[in-house]
């Protein structure tokens, strides 16, 4: 993914709220589940870590883009955004 691109992306999410948090479980096969459904329902998706996760963010996001096959967009402070392309009739079209 080129740099356009990501930036189009981060901009795009800069309006959404976080619709998955992330508590002091940390990630569990449940979250990892919900944040795959709502990465095929969605596309791009904003996660917010909770301050009692004891968990470092990025390796946070590290492991949730690797488990649900998504890209990390960026990482701001506590919240995460991931992007997983969906196989057709995609919103974020390159």
């Amino acid at each position: 993914m080129n740099s356009k691109r990501r930036a189009y992306l981060r901009g795009q999410a800069m309006t959404m709220d976080c619709i998955i948090h992330v508590g002091k479980s940390g990630v569990t096969p449940e979250i990892t589940e919900s944040i795959r459904e709502a990465l095929d329902a969605r596309e791009l998706i904003k996660i917010n870590v909770l301050k009692n996760c004891l968990d470092d963010v990025s390796s946070v996001a590290a492991v949730l883009g690797d488990r649900t096959q998504s890209e990390v967009i960026t990482v701001i402070g506590r919240k995460i955004v991931l992007f997983k392309q969906a196989k057709e009739n995609s919103k974020y079209e390159e």
